[in-house]
């Protein structure tokens, strides 16, 4: 069994001076933005500290092995081999999706989301141009599934592109293959466009199989784009690099055509630090992560059935990310609110990620036992509180 990666001490992680360790005062515990409280790999360690040795800090190259590391990591992982020459570099996941509807979507048309789902989503079919289109996922009592009749008829209606969160945040569903495939067949009897935002592929537990779209059949190469990353699996988002895959020539042409500053943007330190998470070195550190999380999803619905039963929580297949339904305990359409300002533990709000995410909350365990248990902890004390008031 691989030995699960350390945790960082609560006194190690208030060292850091990134968004999720400056946002709140040291009082409030923070299991809200998509960091994780671990140590990172060692070959990106080695990779990074080598070139603030050599100064290594200029701009990207034009001709990287970024493309090529992935493919094999993919290939390793996913059983998935994309053609290097498909790829292009950015600085971001979000900014990847942003450049690819610019070019497929006319301003005002119509593109789909599938609530509840990543907030940014919202924002970046507007600052392409596009119009959201809601077509919530589908609960079944077993878990969520795309809602492939709500597409296909918001399809036929003349929308224009479907923007998929693959594997799902925040709900943590890892789309099947044959959604998958039938989502593709859609679009392209629709002509439409599908935009694969995989930053959270690596997490998928073994358990679960990740199926990346572009690798579906024909139909998704002739509609569909993935965007791909390093920076969640590998806590790497401050340094900024992505890349964009196309399979098919007509989708590969527009890759080509993206002007060159797209591409420029790609930061120094996550190309580097991307090749070295995607090299197989860095395979043992993210099946020991893999692990861990294993165990943190697990520690999370025990914590919350002993001492928040009235929360509904469903484990995710992948990511570190929980989606908590907090409606029973009667503390309104933004339990975070309350959450943050008495029990000092901060989470993302529900209603963020569309009108679905009412009574909900967005919780990370991506970080040790201890603060995770604490934080449940303390917002048990608030259902306490609550019941001594009635009584």
């Amino acid at each position: 069994m691989t030995a699960p990666v350390r945790a960082l001490s609560l006194a190690e992680l208030r060292e850091r001076t990134s968004e999720k360790w400056r946002e709140y005062p040291e009082e409030v515990l923070p299991l809200f933005v998509a960091e994780m409280d671990f140590a990172l790999a060692p070959a990106i360690t080695a990779a990074l500290e080598r070139a603030v040795r050599i100064g290594d800090t200029g701009y990207v190259a034009s001709r990287t092995p970024l493309a090529a590391a992935y493919t094999a990591f993919a290939q390793r992982r996913f059983d998935w081999a994309p053609d290097p020459a498909g790829m292009r570099s950015t600085a971001d996941v979000s900014m990847g999706i942003v450049e690819i509807l610019r070019r497929v979507v006319e301003p005002g048309e119509r593109v789909i989301v599938n609530p509840p789902v990543y907030p940014p989503f919202f924002d970046l079919v507007s600052e392409a141009g596009g119009v959201v289109e809601r077509v919530p996922l589908r609960e079944t009592g077993g878990g969520w599934q795309l809602d492939l009749d709500g597409i296909a008829a918001a399809l036929a209606s003349g929308v224009r592109a479907v923007l998929l969160c693959n594997p799902h945040n925040p709900t943590g569903t890892v789309h099947s293959a044959e959604s998958l495939r039938a989502l593709a067949e859609l679009a392209d009897r629709h002509g439409a466009t599908v935009v694969s935002d995989e930053i959270h592929a690596p997490l998928v537990q073994p358990h679960a199989q990740f199926t990346p779209f572009l690798s579906t059949g024909p139909a998704a190469e002739r509609v569909g784009f993935a965007v791909v990353s390093a920076s969640k699996a590998f806590n790497l988002a401050g340094l900024k690099c992505a890349l964009m895959v196309a399979a098919s020539p007509e989708r590969r042409a527009l890759l080509r055509g993206l002007p060159v500053e797209v591409e420029w943007r790609t930061g120094q330190f996550g190309l580097l630090a991307a090749v070295a998470a995607f090299a197989p070195e860095s395979d043992t550190w993210l099946d020991g992560l893999l692990s861990t999380l294993d165990q943190n999803r697990r520690l999370l619905a025990d914590l919350l059935a002993t001492h928040l039963p009235g929360a509904r929580y469903r484990m995710p297949d992948a990511g570190y990310l929980a989606w908590i339904d907090l409606t029973e305990l009667g503390w309104g359409a933004n339990p975070s609110r309350r959450i943050l300002r008495e029990a000092k533990v901060a989470l993302n709000a529900g209603p963020t990620f569309g009108t679905e995410g009412a009574g909900h909350v967005r919780l990370n365990f991506g970080t040790s036992p201890e603060i995770l248990t604490e934080a449940v902890l303390r917002i048990a004390g608030l259902r306490d509180a609550d019941g001594e008031t009635s009584r």
